[in-house]
């Protein structure tokens, strides 16, 4: 069982292994239920490569879509992994500000000196 829990993790974090992806989450999170069409024009990426990461999304269940008339909506399968971003927000924040904290306490390089 702890083999297909880390196998599933997995797999949802090499679907979220690309920044494009990580975006089309990020915005239907803040979003919600968005159109294609709205997604390619906020993230500025053309149709095919917007149909492609939505692909990868899916595949892992990560969103789902809704046919209405001509135009595809989707949106999260489940809010938390909006959730789970936000956390790695945080992680990203505590790892910049103890890297800031690093390099105050270095002492700044010698000057070269030039002749």
């Amino acid at each position: 069982m702890q083999d297909a829990l880390r196998q599933f993790k997995a797999d949802i974090f090499q679907a979220l292994a690309n920044p494009t992806r990580v975006a089309i989450v990020e915005l239907l999170r803040d979003r919600g239920e968005t159109p294609v069409t709205h997604i390619q024009d906020a993230l500025r990426i053309e149709q095919a490569n917007v149909s492609q990461h939505l692909s990868v999304l899916r595949s892992k269940n990560i969103v789902l879509a809704r046919k209405e008339g001509n135009q595809v909506f989707y949106h999260l399968r489940d809010p938390i992994l909006g959730k789970v971003l936000d956390i790695l927000k945080q992680y990203f924040h505590q790892h910049v500000k103890e890297a800031m904290a690093t390099l105050r306490q270095m002492s700044p390089p010698k000057e070269v000196i030039r002749k």
